[in-house]
C-alpha cells in the first residue's frame, strides 16, 4: 500500500506544534502522527536552536510527522496552512512493507 508521509517543521517556541498534533488527530484521523524533538537545529535564519546538559532549552526543533493516503494528507496539509510557516513542509511517497 502506497501512502505520503509529510513532515512539519517548526521550533517550540511558536506554540503551534500541539495545535497541529491535536487538529491531525480530532479533525484528520490521520493513520499516523509522531512528534520529535530536536536537540540542535538551524533554518534559514542561521539561529541557532540547541539545547545543552547545564540549560534546557525551550525553542528547540520539532518535526511533525504524519503519514496516510495522498489524498487525506494532502486535505490535512492545506488545512494546516494558517498554522505552518511556508516552506516548513516537506512530503514523500512510501510504502507498507
Amino acid at each position: 500500500m502506497k501512502v505520503m508521509v509529510a513532515r512539519i517543521y517548526v521550533t517550540e517556541s511558536d506554540h503551534i506544534h500541539t495545535k497541529i498534533f491535536q487538529r491531525l488527530h480530532d479533525e484528520h484521523k490521520v493513520e499516523g502522527v509522531t512528534m520529535f524533538r530536536g536537540i540542535s537545529g538551524f533554518g534559514r535564519s542561521g539561529k541557532m536552536h540547541s539545547s545543552t546538559l547545564i540549560d534546557l532549552a525551550f525553542d528547540l526543533p520539532v518535526i511533525i510527522e504524519f503519514f496516510d493516503e495522498v489524498e487525506k494528507v494532502a486535505a490535512a496539509l492545506e488545512s494546516l496552512q494558517d498554522l505552518v510557516p511556508p516552506k516548513h513542509v516537506i512530503t514523500f511517497l512510501a510504502e507498507f512493507n
